[in-house]
């Protein structure tokens, strides 16, 4: 099985082992499932933007006065 040797400075060592603890796994997990979720963050991300994106035409129509038209600019950065 494919490995990976990451060096970290002590400081960033001790606080990914917090993170580690803090989250109930054991360090080696910890950093092999830190790409995993951010993968999953980032398809998250994606997707509530592009629903967003859906709704805004309904949302603007119901709350005309809750936020500019569907005129203002595309493409927030919201990752």
């Amino acid at each position: 099985m494919p490995s990976l040797n990451i060096t970290f400075t002590d400081e960033e060592l001790e606080a990914v082992r917090a993170a580690a603890a803090a989250d109930g796994k054991s360090l080696k997990q910890y950093v092999h499932d830190l790409p995993l979720r951010e993968q999953q963050r980032l398809q998250f991300v994606r997707y509530a933007l592009s629903w967003g994106e859906q709704q805004r035409a309904e949302f603007d129509e119901a709350f005309p006065d809750e936020a500019p038209p569907s005129s203002r600019s595309e493409g927030v950065d919201a990752a």
